[in-house]
């Protein structure tokens, strides 16, 4: 159950809805307020655009500097939650949905930079739609050993149990799990080039790039 918004939540949680209306062109105010879930949205709005967080123009809304920056980190907590929650820890729709959205008010950005480095960065959450950048996915690359990371990323011939695998419930990935590569079952990564090759058990198997970067392990050093 969600609890019900306070204002900053509300001004929060309509800057994300215009954000992510925005990834697919629609700024149009109308439709901006009659999707929201924001109570009386038309006021927040107001409040929003007294901020400096938007401006209004011929009937559409865009977000300025300050109200994308609120709208992205939002975003990157709520799909990061989204990953955690339902990739991870197996939350089915719609509690993970809901569960998220509360998540996206109560994370602080080094919450979430520790969530997002624990998962090895994920691009996209479950329904495919980007995560934005933070400072730990540029950090990562030269300082910081992520905890997971994606099955292609570990040297060849060491082994990584598997945490999650992005975007399981897709119907091309549903063979991975008949043939045991399923969330909890060791891997050893054979090679990377042209395909990606691992053992699974007694299996070897070779995988298409894109669909091995899907699966996310943890290294095993034992």
């Amino acid at each position: 159950m969600i609890h019900p918004f306070t204002p900053e939540h509300a001004v929060e949680e309509l800057a994300e809805e215009i954000g992510a209306l925005a990834e697919r062109g629609e700024r149009h105010e109308r439709g901006i307020l009659s999707g929201s879930k924001v109570p009386d949205p038309a006021s927040v709005l107001a409040e929003m655009e007294r901020r400096d967080l938007v401006r209004r123009e011929a009937g559409e809304v865009s977000l300025t500097p300050q109200g994308q920056a609120l709208a992205s980190a939002v975003l990157r907590r709520h799909r990061l939650a989204e990953v955690l929650l339902g990739e991870v820890l197996q939350v089915a729709e719609p509690s993970a949905g809901d569960a998220a959205c509360e998540f996206e008010h109560m994370l602080s950005r080094e919450v979430a930079d520790s969530i997002c480095t624990f998962l090895g960065h994920p691009p996209v959450c479950p329904h495919g739609k980007a995560i934005p950048r933070g400072d730990c996915c540029a950090a990562f690359r030269t300082d910081l050993e992520p905890l997971v990371r994606p099955l292609a990323d570990l040297r060849v011939g060491s082994e990584g149990r598997i945490v999650f695998i992005q975007g399981a419930r897709q119907p091309r990935l549903d063979r991975l799990a008949t043939l045991g590569v399923l969330p909890g079952s060791k891997v050893r990564l054979v090679q990377r080039h042209p395909s990606v090759v691992l053992d699974a058990g007694e299996t070897t198997l070779a995988l298409d790039p894109e669909i091995a970067r899907a699966i996310y392990v943890r290294p095993v050093w034992d």
